[in-house]
């Protein structure tokens, strides 16, 4: 059973009234730091991105020789070129480290055993391997040395695809005078510009063991072109 309302009226809602004072109106179109910093376009590729008007490549770095001489990073650093470089240093577990190290003594051991059953010749590249394998167990031990995971990034900036291609170049045939390889990173260069900017995320992963004696010979940065106010 219904009841029937007769002789009141419904009350009718206002409807609602935008405000229209100027500190609202400034409120709502104020620019934010994502706003002023963000580019005017993002497009993605294989291996480059285009930011804007300015075409950006990331590279990193996946092979270093048995030594490192100090500043070897310099002629890198003092290039007269846009780039930006990223650094990380994973430090790593000693125990777990040396226990790996265990094993891979063991195997260079066996396999130097069985080329003398065998009558061969020793081989200079096993006897290397063993030496250094030794030399790096007593510092870890010794806690003259730590290890860690270092990845190194740069990305390189430019106005065209020529002029990126020529900046690569020049840094590849740079780090290649020294042993060192590095290479574009295809179909991640979306998360190779997110390792490079000031975030402190590692989006590429790509690390290599190395001690600290190595890793301190890519500091200091000198350069007589760079300079800071702080």
């Amino acid at each position: 059973m219904s009841l029937l309302n007769f002789g009141k009226k419904e009350i009718e809602k206002e409807p609602e009234i935008l405000s229209v004072f100027p500190q609202d109106i400034y409120d709502a179109g104020i620019m934010e730091l994502q706003d002023v910093i963000a580019p005017s376009a993002l497009e993605i590729n294989s291996n480059f991105l285009k930011l804007g008007e300015k075409v950006v490549r990331t590279l990193f770095v996946f092979s270093y020789p048995r030594f490192l001489s100090i500043n070897w990073f310099s002629p890198i650093i003092n290039l007269d070129k846009v780039f930006d470089v990223s650094i990380f240093i994973h430090p790593t577990d000693t125990g777990t480290v040396l226990r790996q190290l265990q094993k891979k003594v063991a195997e260079v051991q066996s396999q130097i055993h069985m080329r003398e059953e065998k009558g061969l010749v020793r081989d200079p590249v096993l006897d290397t391997a063993h030496a250094d394998l030794e030399d790096l167990r007593d510092k870890l031990q010794q806690a003259q040395e730590k290890l860690f995971s270092f990845g190194l990034y740069i990305s390189v900036y430019a106005d065209t695809i020529e002029e990126l291609n020529k900046t690569e170049t020049e840094i590849r045939s740079i780090l290649e005078a020294r042993l060192v390889y590095a290479k574009p990173a295809l179909f991640q260069q979306a998360e190779g510009i997110e390792t490079v900017l000031p975030f402190c995320s590692d989006k590429l992963e790509i690390n290599t063991k190395l001690n600290s004696s190595p890793i301190s010979s890519l500091f200091p940065f000198v350069s007589f072109d760079l300079t800071s106010s702080r």
